[in-house]
């Protein structure tokens, strides 16, 4: 996925004059040839993420189209200020694409996972946001992104799928009876592992945000799980808000609000937080037994 964002970003700078990138040393080199090719359209302001936000609110301000990159926990988590009154406050958009999503950089520590970084656009409203689950899906988003002035941010991850699913919008993968999963992203085919021989509808979709509300209600069920590769319960409002008027059964299954304190890989990871096939498979097994519950996860 990163190498196409770069490569999808650097056919951009060489067709739109509009588009700019600004880093902050975070795959410097690999923008390098754009960079001798685009000396006033690649901005890299070294480690200083904040600056990097605020340089791209007065790109935009003066019309340019800015695509912002580094790992999710310094563009998000670290610059959330600068996001909020570089652009929101000022009324400009950016494209905001992030690496190392909730623990690919896991062997790095803390410092390196932003399990929290889509939460964080909820509380700024307004903000469309892409978690690919393939590397065939970033090339199309990204274009998309760079040919408005709206604040996009898309979550890229070394975790995918093996078929990638360009479009936008919730896709039905298979059919069911007993409840409707929705996996975002990149949990697509570990999803598609847990649910081996169970009797459920399964749907895809790379763009929570804003939800698809209409393609969620036509799935035709009123037990939903939801399986997200970032904080458990981020979409949790959007999808009861959906189904308000139905009586409805809710899980939401994620990364914990927790710092394990553990380095490991982001199998590990994955293993820990019971988002492999085989966590999944026990959490979406007891929620859609008869008379079952949330057995982890927020319901």
């Amino acid at each position: 996925m990163r190498q196409t964002f770069v490569d999808t970003a650097t056919a951009l700078l060489d067709d739109d004059p509009r588009t700019a990138v600004v880093l902050a040393d975070i795959s410097g080199a690999a923008f390098a040839p754009a960079a001798r090719a685009h000396p006033d359209r690649v901005v890299n302001v070294g480690i200083r993420e904040q600056l990097m936000l605020g340089v791209a609110g007065g790109l935009a301000l003066t019309g340019l189209r800015p695509i912002v990159h580094s790992y999710a926990p310094f563009v998000v988590d670290r610059a959330y200020e600068q996001i909020k009154l570089d652009l929101n406050h000022q009324g400009v958009g950016a494209v905001l694409v992030s690496i190392g999503a909730s623990y690919d950089a896991s062997s790095e520590g803390r410092t390196h996972q932003s399990p929290g970084d889509v939460a964080l656009f909820d509380t700024l409203g307004g903000w469309t946001v892409h978690v690919p689950g393939h590397a065939d899906e970033v090339g199309p988003l990204l274009t998309a992104a760079a040919a408005h002035d709206e604040p996009v941010y898309i979550r890229l991850s070394t975790q995918h799928n093996a078929e990638g699913r360009p479009t936008t919008g919730m896709q039905t993968i298979r059919r069911g009876s007993r409840a409707a999963v929705v996996a975002v992203g990149p949990m697509l085919d570990t999803v598609l592992a847990a649910m081996e021989g169970l009797d459920v509808t399964l749907a895809y979709t790379n763009t929570p945000r804003p939800f698809d509300v209409k393609g969620l209600r036509a799935l035709g069920h009123s037990d939903v799980v939801l399986v997200e590769p970032y904080l458990a319960g981020t979409s949790s409002a959007v999808v009861s808000d959906a189904l308000r008027d139905l009586p409805h059964r809710l899980l939401s299954l994620g990364v914990e609000c927790v710092d394990l304190r553990r380095y490991g890989s982001p199998e590990d990871h994955a293993r820990w937080q019971g988002l492999d096939a085989a966590g999944l498979r026990q959490s979406i097994s007891a929620f859609v037994a008869p008379g079952g519950g949330p057995a982890r996860g927020r319901g």
